[in-house]
């Protein structure tokens, strides 16, 4: 009983640390923060459709209106982040 209690918590762990490591890929954590007000895909207003969707791509902070942007943004940032300059 003690064994599957410990492989589940290190299983737990290394699902974490697999989880933090996606989401910030910036070797030294620092994060360039968002200055839009409106989400960088649909150009709506942040915080109208409810809390909006952070990530981090590429050491910058990203904002989305909602979840679905998410993938149109992932299929081409380039086209997004141009946005940002």
């Amino acid at each position: 009983m003690k064994i599957k209690l410990t492989i589940t918590a290190l299983a737990a762990i290394a699902l974490i640390s697999c989880k933090t490591a996606k989401e910030d890929p910036t070797p030294n954590g620092s994060v360039k923060p968002y200055n839009l007000s409106t989400c960088i895909v649909s150009g709506e207003k942040l915080g109208e459709m409810g809390d909006p969707v952070v990530t981090v791509y590429q050491g910058q902070e990203i904002k989305f209106c909602c979840k679905s942007c998410v993938p149109k943004f992932e299929k081409n940032p380039e086209k997004y982040l141009d946005k940002l300059k």
